[in-house]
């Protein structure tokens, strides 16, 4: 008896460990399967030591009772394993591919040599995981050869958000994005930062949907509709009956910026959620990534989806009728298409501005066209 009790404890205890370290993973949906196992196995023990199971009846009752429970506290984590294989998000993405001076890089070159070099005060660089590939071209074409961790560098990645926030910090002298959000401009104006947007290339704005969808297109109007919550079935736009899935992103990501302009005063309705476990174990909400659902609807920018994730269960929609491609963003037709920018703080860098006029120069806008953007001018 005081061996099982003893193994009571250390049972107990090694659950305790392995429930933490899994709150911390934020994997919160194995919970109930591994206290449910550790029960099993404590309660074997038990039994074989109480010889419990002295008939043949009573082994199958705790076989049958043990298998049930598992199957039961097991659904969750299997649905949890099917709702992540749905996922289209920044992990499908390799940013090492896109290091500068990689030897197995995906990014454009120049013909010729670039007419701008940079030797020393390198400007300190972030920006969008979209546009990590332009900028990342940019560093090679310009600045000396040597490591750039996209994380750990002169030249790194972080994607919207972070990039804003550190080039409010004055951690970074300039950084590659879209338009800043409202909840950005003012966080700029309240540390009395005048932000200085330069346009260096164009971009299409993209609502993607389940390769499966029937729905090849919407109107700006329907997106409107959509998102605010008044259609809820794409039965209502042209489609089959079921409901409409609409992912959103985080709070000052890039696109979600974008939707808020596309959306002018048109409240958005409330994000799908997922609850997530924080560094420190406490279960908060997050805004749910994009799951490939036959009945999603998510967006993001033209570039990323078409030439970093390369995803081939999803297809872009077209916009009152025009499909978002090179050609349409060129020449204005599709009717969301955008400008991205460098953006800057105020830095005192003497680097930066030229390295701005070279990246507007015809060098700095073959490059961005060979990456696959459309050129400011």
């Amino acid at each position: 008896m005081i061996n099982a009790i003893f193994l009571f404890i250390c049972m107990v205890f090694v659950t305790f460990i392995v429930v933490i370290f899994t709150l911390l993973s934020g994997e919160i949906y194995y919970i109930g399967l591994i206290v449910v196992v550790a029960c099993i196995l404590y309660l074997l023990f038990v039994f074989l030591m109480s010889h419990f199971f002295k008939t043949k009846k009573r082994k199958r009752v705790f076989i049958s009772i043990s298998i049930i429970a598992i199957i039961i506290a097991s659904i969750q984590p299997i649905y949890r394993a099917y709702d992540s294989s749905k996922i289209i998000g920044n992990m499908e993405v390799d940013i090492y591919q896109y290091i500068p001076f990689s030897e197995n890089g995906r990014i454009a070159t120049l013909e010729e040599e670039s007419s701008f070099k940079v030797t020393d005060d390198l400007p300190k660089i972030d920006g969008a995981t979209a546009l990590y590939p332009l900028y990342s071209a940019f560093v090679q074409a310009t600045f000396p050869k040597k490591d750039y961790d996209p994380y750990f560098s002169e030249v790194m990645v972080n994607q919207t958000p972070n990039a804003y926030e550190k080039l409010f910090n004055g951690e970074v002298d300039m950084i590659f994005v879209a338009a800043p959000s409202d909840s950005q401009k003012k966080v700029a104006k309240n540390k009395g930062l005048e932000l200085e947007m330069t346009p260096i290339g164009r971009e299409a704005f993209v609502f993607f949907v389940n390769q499966k969808n029937q729905i090849n297109g919407l109107s700006i109007d329907q997106i409107k509709d959509i998102y605010s919550g008044k259609v809820k079935n794409w039965e209502d736009v042209g489609g089959k009956n079921d409901s409409i899935r609409a992912f959103q992103r985080p709070e000052d990501s890039g696109s979600q910026s974008a939707l808020q302009r596309l959306m002018g005063d048109k409240a958005i309705m409330e994000a799908p959620t997922e609850n997530v476990a924080s560094g420190m174990g406490d279960i908060i909400e997050e805004v749910a990534n994009y799951r490939n659902y036959d009945n999603a609807i998510g967006y993001t920018f033209r570039f990323y989806v078409k030439e970093m994730v390369k995803n081939d269960q999803i297809k872009l929609l077209e916009i009152d009728g025009i499909a978002p491609t090179k050609e349409t963003i060129q020449n204005g037709t599709y009717p969301l298409s955008t400008e991205f920018y460098i953006v800057t703080a105020g830095t005192d860098n003497p680097n930066v501005e030229p390295f701005i006029e070279w990246i507007l120069s015809s060098q700095g806008q073959e490059i961005l066209e060979k990456t696959g953007f459309v050129p400011v001018r």
